[in-house]
């Protein structure tokens, strides 16, 4: 997972009861600049910024205003921010931003969908699209690339074959060792894995049974010597051998094998989250951002330059046909590779975020 990830699925939800002060923090030069962006017709695209932000001008906004006169200014915050100030300026009612950018779960969730438009109707044009993956195009918003979080294991260590599934994580028979999973105020996927191990068939996994996750858990809680909370410690961790299987995010996994570690990954089981664009509600510039979407959408060239230069994968199976070998070797890159990937309910994780992380902390400080 990114760095942008890391940071949206650590700070899933932002309390309703700061929106008021960020909405007076919302500096006027910010939204002078906007205003001044939607009066001459340009799409305001709020991101995170640095690398990120780069990326997204070079490979997809520049070629869009070159196809369509129209331009695009982007506006920096974090995912946090780009939550509440949304928020806060639909509850001002003056609103001079027209996408923001978050991942899935909070797209999905009932606060965003309150203050962005629903898609439905602009995602019927994509519908006869086969290459398309599910819900690439969604009443909440369009997604854009999604990130793998999955099992990782040391080749080294398991020259026969290594684990596969989260039934494999917990045979410590089969594929003994130390390892390690990820603690870091989002526990869901976790959870998951634990279900998955103890036979819960993935399409029944939600709505999750946190008593029986937490019960498979305390089988495995013996031999996870990392508990890991950034990206950082999780490659880390890997190189000191601290572990020699894990849950990790497949961005981490490849940035391990680019630098020659001995790191094999398995999608059995691997949970996929997508950073997703939604259009707000009374923006400046709607049409604008409806052509912007589309034009992603209907261009697979673009999509593959933009998941290879981040290391994500496109919502186009033909964008990921068009990337190189050794980007694909990164990601889930077939129909068969999908299937094994979990299908998450995220209005559900959204909605008992609070309830899933006062169970994690009271089982993980025992």
């Amino acid at each position: 997972m990114t760095g942008i990830q890391k940071r949206r699925c650590a700070r899933h939800f932002v309390g309703l009861g700061i929106v008021a002060s960020i909405a007076r923090q919302i500096g006027l030069a910010l939204v002078l600049t906007s205003a001044a962006a939607a009066q001459s017709g340009e799409v305001v695209v709020a991101t995170t910024g640095g690398a990120y932000d780069r990326a997204l001008k070079e490979i997809w906004f520049a070629p869009f205003t070159e196809a369509t006169g129209i331009k695009v200014s982007t506006v920096t915050a974090t995912d946090a921010e780009q939550r509440t100030r949304a928020q806060a300026m639909a509850n001002a009612g003056r609103v001079t931003w027209d996408i923001i950018n978050n991942v899935d779960i909070i797209a999905e969730s009932a606060q965003n969908r309150a203050f962005t438009r629903d898609l439905t109707a602009f995602c019927r044009q994509f519908e006869a699209r086969k290459d398309l993956v599910e819900k690439s195009c969604n009443p909440a918003g369009v997604r854009i690339s999604f990130n793998a979080t999955l099992l990782g294991f040391n080749t080294q260590r398991f020259t026969n074959g290594g684990p596969k599934t989260w039934a494999d994580f917990w045979d410590t028979a089969r594929f003994p060792g130390p390892r390690a999973l990820p603690s870091f105020n989002d526990p869901w996927r976790v959870f998951a894995a634990a279900l998955l191990a103890d036979g819960v068939p993935a399409d029944k996994l939600f709505p999750l049974d946190i008593d029986r996750a937490l019960k498979k858990l305390d089988a495995i809680k013996p031999q996870i010597q990392l508990w890991w909370r950034t990206g950082d410690q999780s490659q880390q961790g890997f190189r000191n051998a601290e572990y020699v299987m894990g849950m990790i995010w497949g961005t981490r996994a490849s940035a391990l094998r680019a630098e020659g570690q001995p790191v094999g990954t398995s999608y059995d089981g691997a949970f996929l989250l997508a950073d997703t664009m939604q259009i707000l509600r009374d923006g400046p510039n709607s049409a604008g951002a409806e052509a912007l979407l589309k034009f992603y959408l209907d261009q697979p060239e673009v999509q593959a330059k933009l998941a290879e230069r981040l290391n994500v994968t496109p919502p186009s199976l033909e964008a990921i046909a068009k990337m190189s070998e050794a980007a694909r070797a990164n990601i889930p890159n077939s129909p068969e590779a999908f299937k094994g990937i979990v299908k998450h309910d995220s209005a559900w994780i959204a909605a008992n975020q609070a309830r899933m992380l006062e169970a994690w902390n009271a089982w993980i400080q025992q």
